[in-house]
């Protein structure tokens, strides 16, 4: 696998279209900061990791509907293996005029737009999330 994110929201997205009750990713710290961000933001309903039969670790996420409709609308990856996209905080996009949300790669760690504008940090365009 080349893409290991793209692959973890092409996941989100399509367990969240097929209405699935969870999505079963293999694990990762950068996914498991996605998906800490996602809960913080409303998007999911819960995350753990844990085991799978041949004992690989696994992220566990619980999908969130909100009277039957997904919580995630859509997810896409916004910088990839072959086309990285920086930014400077300044320079980040609004995602839907502020209504989605932006997960930017900084040296703090993972954060959300909002967050970086906030904090001054500026860093790689993760994806856009609504």
């Amino acid at each position: 696998m080349t893409d290991p994110i793209s692959d973890f929201t092409t996941r989100l997205r399509n367990a969240s279209q097929a209405r699935l009750a969870e999505c079963v990713s293999p694990h990762s710290k950068l996914k498991e900061s996605i998906a800490a961000i996602l809960k913080a933001e409303g998007y999911v309903a819960d995350f753990t990791s844990g085991n799978d039969s041949a004992g690989h670790k696994t992220l566990v996420v619980k999908m969130k509907y909100v009277n039957g409709a997904p919580a995630i609308t859509a997810i896409n990856r916004t910088s990839t293996p072959g086309r990285r996209i920086y930014s400077a905080y300044t320079e980040i996009p609004r995602v839907l005029n502020g209504l989605g949300i932006a997960i930017v790669s900084t040296s703090k760690g993972l954060m959300k737009d909002a967050d970086c504008r906030r904090n001054k940090a500026g860093g790689e365009l993760i994806c856009n999330v609504w």
